[in-house]
């Protein structure tokens, strides 16, 4: 029996769903007063589906990731959030200008694709922070590189993610900005973004859409932003940090292992 075969019994009573309820209650408000609405108005409508995009359940799993590949705390998070952010608006605005300019939507196919891609993609990077845990690559406290601390001047020591605790460890990479625009360009294909482009698709015209459309791409790279570099905060301050390196992390890799699983239909 494979791994996954023996955890679906375990899986079968498992419906993330309610994650998702009340922010779809929350989009399906906004996007009902799109209707109808002046064009200023309507702006500011995409300007808040924008901000509010990156709390959705899946990209917050995926932002567990990111901050775990976090090397030098808030600043690398920030960094990749933003990559993650630019993946995103850029599928948005390579599929949604079209989408405008056909007054169009995605096959079917594709978004149930996308969808499962994103499962499995959650899944994947769920389970490498698990091994890379395990092997000890997140370690990341403030250190010097000499076998002498005299040699270097005090408040010279800097952090990174790291396995060993020698002047001469390895360092890690665990995350880089090119898989974060890579997450981003499949998120930006599934789920909510793709819904959100065929809404702002229904506005009256196609230059008020087009116009949805530009506010909310960048805004959704803000939002992305700020939810990664708020979340490598809290779980980087001094009493959190050794909870969230030695605890925290293989705790929130193993949920994302059950979400993956549920994402891509196995749950």
């Amino acid at each position: 029996m494979t791994t996954v075969g023996a955890l679906q019994p375990l899986l079968g009573g498992i419906d993330f769903e309610f994650l998702f309820r009340p922010l779809e209650g929350l989009d399906s408000w906004l996007t009902g007063l799109l209707d109808g609405a002046p064009l200023l108005v309507a702006l500011a409508i995409a300007f808040a589906l924008g901000l509010r995009h990156a709390s959705d359940p899946d990209h917050l799993v995926a932002v567990t990731s990111l901050v775990a590949g976090s090397d030098s705390g808030t600043r690398d998070a920030t960094r990749l959030g933003i990559w993650w952010g630019t993946g995103h608006a850029a599928t948005l605005v390579l599929i949604g200008l079209p989408l405008i300019a056909f007054k169009s939507s995605l096959p079917p196919w594709l978004e149930a694709g996308a969808e499962r891609a994103v499962g499995v993609v959650i899944l994947v990077l769920a389970a490498r922070v698990i091994l890379k845990w395990v092997r000890g690559d997140y370690r990341a406290g403030r250190h010097l590189h000499s076998n002498n601390p005299a040699d270097v001047p005090e408040g010279e020591g800097h952090r990174h993610l790291r396995r060993g605790e020698r002047s001469s460890h390895r360092h890690r990479s665990v995350r880089t900005p090119r898989q974060a625009l890579a997450i981003g360009f499949l998120h930006g294909l599934a789920g909510t973004g793709a819904i959100v482009v065929l809404l702002l698709a229904a506005l009256p015209t196609r230059l008020e859409a087009a116009l949805g459309l530009a506010v909310f791409a960048p805004m959704s790279i803000f939002s992305m932003a700020a939810c990664t570099t708020a979340f490598a905060w809290l779980l980087t301050r001094p009493v959190i940090e050794p909870v969230y390196r030695s605890v925290l992390i293989p705790v929130l890799g193993l949920f994302g292992v059950v979400f993956g699983l549920w994402y891509v239909g196995l749950g």
